[in-house]
């Protein structure tokens, strides 16, 4: 098998297994397990160790935990608190964009906004939350250990760099990140709850880091969080068919073996890698509350509908922040360039 399918069956399946056991352990946010598999394993590189694990997993602990210290100021000073988050979320943002560490920069951006907003409701519920991560990353890590002696990379074989950013685009995709999630974190403050799913959107858009001009932005952005949204619903209809935890485990493997070979370029397709990788966290956001409204009593049609449209909200706001950034930065060139010019 070559090495791009390998790289193809190890991701789905992982992302398959841990979906399957994060449901079956009955957690208390269980698609939060496969996005973490998804993102820990997109990268072709084995999987970390025993002592790698607990190096993840104090991190993860340090960094969500970050949140619970925001949760005081939030109940006795708020509007510092909100200041906290903006500087944390840029501080955040920074790392994962110009330091290229993408996995603190995720932890650290979920523990200011997720950890802390839950905290407003009891700060016992918000340990819980961090809780069920650490286990959600856990899980992702043991999945990975299961599968990936079936499909291991080529021993030997470099693990491709990470493009560097300069210094200027840096800080200006940091500043355009910032300004995506912070409006989306004071409406999670309302309703954390209900508003789970998209905070966890905006951060997803957020950590676009690739998205550097309007066209790409239109397409990325938008285009995903479109095919995402119709990924779930084909993914909903399918499932419907026979209602049981294996036939989610099979569905999430056969359309993850007909996403990843795009995500890895072995097949054709007119979008990139991120395209596809926001297509499917976006799936996973959809599907992962509309399972729970099953077991609610909720209208899961009714509440797919507000969940989608305010995911479509937000990602236009993306969009028009990334416009409108955009072109202040376009504007302030050309004064520039008229200036020097005189």
């Amino acid at each position: 098998m070559s090495i791009g399918a390998r790289r193809v069956f190890r991701l789905s399946l992982t992302v398959a297994l841990s979906l399957g056991i994060g449901y079956a352990m009955a957690l208390s946010i269980p698609y939060l397990v496969p996005i973490f598999a998804l993102m820990l394993t997109m990268p072709p590189k084995p999987p970390p160790g025993l002592k790698g694990l607990l190096v993840v997993i104090v991190i993860a602990a340090l960094t969500m935990g970050s949140g619970l210290l925001i949760i005081p100021l939030l109940e006795n000073y708020p509007a510092t608190a909100v200041l906290v988050v903006l500087v944390a979320l840029f501080f955040s943002t920074y790392i994962t964009v110009h330091l290229g560490q993408a996995q603190i920069g995720m932890f650290l951006t979920i523990g200011i906004t997720l950890i802390s907003a839950v905290g407003t409701m009891s700060f016992y519920a918000a340990t819980e939350v961090i809780d069920a991560l650490l286990l959600g990353i856990t899980i992702a890590i043991v999945c990975q250990w299961l599968v990936y002696p079936l499909f291991p990379e080529d021993s030997g074989q470099p693990v491709p760099p990470v493009a560097p950013t300069t210094s200027e685009n840096s800080l200006w995709i940091t500043l355009r990140a910032t300004l995506i999630v912070m409006p989306v974190y004071l409406v999670c403050l309302t309703n954390p709850t209900m508003y789970m799913p998209l905070i966890m959107k905006a951060v997803s858009l957020g950590q676009q880091s690739s998205v550097v001009n309007t066209r790409v932005a239109a397409k990325v952005l938008l285009g995903s969080t479109m095919m995402g949204g119709a990924l779930a619903i084909l993914f909903w209809f399918a499932l419907s068919l026979n209602v049981n935890l294996w036939m989610f485990f099979l569905w999430t493997l056969l359309l993850g073996l007909a996403v990843t070979p795009k995500i890895y370029g072995l097949s054709t397709s007119s979008f990139g890698p991120d395209f596809w990788v926001n297509a499917l966290i976006t799936m996973l956001i959809l599907l992962g509350p509309a399972v729970a409204d099953t077991d609610t009593g909720k209208d899961v049609y009714k509440a797919f509908f507000v969940r989608m449209s305010l995911m479509i909200a937000v990602t236009i706001y993306a969009l028009v922040t990334i416009i409108g950034l955009e072109y202040w930065r376009d504007s302030r060139r050309k004064t520039g360039a008229l200036a020097a010019t005189h």
